[in-house]
């Protein structure tokens, strides 16, 4: 079973919902619309925006229902000074990429999303090595990640990451992918 990440930098902690942030669910649902509603944030990924704050409650919820039965697991990227969650990693099991891709093989998907802010600052260049390494090191063989070829940051970033490029997706996205050695 996967052991979902924890660690930190100077700046940043990057960790999974823990039981202290019960007492945060309220704000932390706040911070999630805000990332998951904001357009720069979902220019080259429109279908995962939430409209309301009570989908972002819903949202939560599921991630943690999903977390525990081994579906998916949503990771959050806080800022340490100020407190709030300005980004989300999500690793998506084989098991949910065959409910909603038809692909000749299915690896572990991870995505992420940045609030408009926090874009544009490295910061995913700089934490991304750090969860693909600690995601391989549980024995999972291999990470995909789907990407819009317009998303040239996302590119990079993956690239950065030793993400190699696979082949086309579909007609907007390329499929990336790391194995280990």
């Amino acid at each position: 079973m996967f052991k979902p990440i924890t660690f930190q930098n100077e700046n940043y902690l990057i960790h999974p919902f823990r039981p202290e942030d019960l007492e945060r669910f309220g704000q932390i649902s706040k911070e999630v619309f805000c990332i998951l509603s904001d357009d720069h944030t979902l220019k080259f990924v429109p279908n995962k925006r939430l409209s309301t704050f009570q989908e972002a409650e819903l949202f939560l919820q599921t991630m943690l229902m999903n977390a525990h039965a081994g579906r998916n697991y949503l990771h959050f990227i806080t800022d340490k000074k100020l407190s709030k969650v300005v980004g989300i990693i999500d690793l998506i099991s084989p098991q949910v990429a065959q409910e909603h891709y038809q692909i000749d093989h299915y690896p572990f998907f991870i995505e992420f999303y940045l609030s408009s802010f926090a874009s544009g600052c490295y910061l995913m260049t700089d934490i991304l090595p750090t969860i693909v390494d600690q995601i391989l090191s549980q024995g999972i063989s291999n990470i995909g990640a789907v990407v819009n070829r317009d998303n040239i940051a996302a590119k990079k970033v993956l690239k950065k990451a030793q993400f190699r490029y696979k082949n086309p997706f579909d007609q907007v996205q390329d499929f990336y992918e790391i194995t280990q050695n």
